[in-house]
Parts: C-alpha cells; structure tokens; sequence
C-alpha cells in the first residue's frame, strides 16, 4: 500500500468542521532590511504557528531569509488541490504562487482561532518541479516545501526559535540513521488548543530514496494539520519537513522530507540565497 500523504485540515464555515487527510499525508545575507526578531516568549508567528490557505491548516516549520524578505515554511502540499489519493509533487495541481496565506493560533474544530499575520505563497516545490519538468521519481515523491512570504506589516512579529525545544541549528547534510532521536512541534486544530500534545519526541528508521525522505516514529504521531512542521536531529539541526502518514507496512510512522535538499532544490528552481534562520533560543532536548 502507497505511503499517503498528510493534507491540511480544513475547517468548514458556521462553527462545523471536516477534516480531510490527503492519502498521499549560505547563511542569509547581511543587509539593512534582516529583521530584528522579536523576543522568542511574545513573538507570534514562529516555527510551529497554525498556518490557513485557503480555509485549510497546516503547520509552520522553520523560519527562513534571503537577506531582504523573510519566509515561513509548511509543506508544498498544503497548497494542493489534487485528490486525497495524489501523492506525486510533478503532476498534482497547486494553488499557484502569490495565493494569500494567513497565520493564527488558538484554531480548534469549530474556529479557525485569531489571525496574528499574513502572508502569500512565494514558492513551491510541487509548481517548481512542474515548471522544470522534473522526471526523478524520488524528487516527485518527496520533494514537498513551500515558503511563505511574511507580509512586511508582521516581519516584526517573528521569531525563528521552535517552542519547547529551542533551536532550530542549520540543516544537516548527513541524513539520520536506524534509533536516531528526532524531535518536533505540531499544532493540528485537531488537539483542540492542548499544548502538552504539540511537542514531539521520536526515533528515526533511517533514510530512503535516496537520502529525500526519513521515516519516523513520534509520540505522539503526526496528524493532519500537523502537516508542514519541522523536524530536527539529536543535535537540534534542521532535519526536515512533516509530509506523509504511513498505513502499511509501518502504520503510524510519518514520512519527513529532507530539508537540506528541498531547499538547494528550491534555491536552483526560482528562490536565490534563501537559507534557514537559525532560533534565538538554545536547543535543550528535556524530555
């Protein structure tokens, strides 16, 4: 059985709800315009913040620059229109780029919470390697981020550190291996606004296709509208992006795209010297 892919939540119109779970689940350049970030306990927007397009949620993984805009990163499918089945990025149709993005917190079943920043679509993997005609069936399958570009009005607003555990440090290059620690936050409405759930400590089965994907255990495991969340290594280094949910044959594992190639990916097909910003709070794995 194909390996499904997290889709976003969506959260319907007069307080119902339908959740809808996709079956296919340089550093940045010195300039004038790098933000100052805002403190780490009052920023909000950050790694981790609810994220709607188009009345769909998902999650908020790492901050990132190019040294004049800042972006937030989910994944590639969070701006899908494909069916629940589509797991291929080459052929699944996407809301195309400059689509308005909002950022919120407190979303839950009946309400899509308080808006706390926009945004739009600045890239996306899925269009990218449409546009390019990529033919790599395990870029197709994997490659799966997005960037979102903070509207100028809430650059202020950000702060680059993942709650609970710190960090995040630059992405690794060396993949994880067989009971690697990994670690991650997910904010999926579904939790209801629980806090304790969003934390996520795990181990890692090791890497496949070729090092673009690593399959992962967590406690608790990803749900929809965790989808897009970043994860990190043992070390607090950027690890990758929440993509997929396994049914057979590891049913509960999650699928998590490599960050280290979906952004060169991304700074070769339309984006120039993006890099991931690291957090202002130390990486401090407590539990």
């Amino acid at each position: 059985m194909s390996t499904p892919r997290f889709r976003r939540v969506l959260a319907l119109a007069a307080g119902a709800a339908a959740i809808v779970a996709v079956t296919a689940l340089p550093s940045a350049k010195a300039t004038a315009a790098t933000p100052q970030w805002a403190p780490a306990a009052t920023a909000t927007i950050h790694p981790g913040t609810q994220m709607f397009t188009n009345g769909a949620q998902c999650t908020a993984n790492f901050v990132y620059s190019d040294g004049v805009s800042t972006y937030v990163g989910y994944a590639a499918h969070c701006a899908g229109t494909g069916a629940a089945t589509d797991t291929n990025g080459c052929t699944t149709q996407s809301l195309p780029l400059g689509t308005p993005v909002t950022f919120n917190t407190g979303a839950n079943l009946v309400s899509e919470g308080t808006q706390v920043g926009t945004g739009t679509l600045a890239y996306s993997s899925w269009l990218a390697m449409q546009q390019a005609g990529e033919t790599n069936a395990d870029t197709c399958a994997y490659n799966d981020l997005a960037l979102v570009k903070v509207d100028s009005a809430y650059v202020g607003s950000v702060n680059p550190s993942v709650p609970f555990w710190g960090g995040p440090l630059a992405p690794t290059t060396q993949g994880t291996t067989l009971g690697a620690s990994v670690y991650s936050y997910g904010n999926s409405l579904l939790r209801g606004g629980i806090e304790l759930l969003s934390p996520k400590r795990g181990v890692s089965l090791g890497d496949d296709a070729g090092g673009w994907t690593h399959t992962v255990y967590t406690v608790t495991p990803g749900i929809p509208g965790d989808s897009g969340s970043g994860f990190m290594d043992a070390s607090g280094h950027a690890l990758g992006v929440l993509s997929t949910v396994a049914l057979a044959p590891l049913a509960g594992s999650n699928g998590v795209g490599d960050l280290a190639k979906e952004l060169a990916y991304a700074n070769s097909h339309g984006m120039s010297g993006v890099a991931l910003v690291p957090g202002t709070e130390a990486f401090s794995p407590i539990i």
